[in-house]
């Protein structure tokens, strides 16, 4: 059985949000391992001078806990 934890960031890019995007992912992968899914929730930009300035995107990225080889598995009696 897998169960997935959910961690939530806003990812930014002056290129687009789907730069955004994938800067939240990779940035989560410095310190997440075994990332499966990423979900954007919502999607921003700031505006300057009547310009798109910077993307944003709120992300949901989704990944897989690991247990220990150690860890003890409890069973309904």
């Amino acid at each position: 059985m897998a169960v997935l934890k959910i961690l939530e960031l806003v990812g930014t890019s002056k290129e687009s949000w789907s730069d955004a995007a994938r800067e939240a992912v990779n940035e989560a992968a410095k310190t997440v391992r075994g990332i499966e899914t990423v979900e954007v929730v919502h999607s921003r930009a700031v505006v300057q001078n009547n310009r798109l300035t910077e993307y944003q995107v709120q992300v949901r990225i989704g990944f897989r806990i690991e247990r220990t080889s150690g860890a003890a598995s409890k069973k309904k009696a």
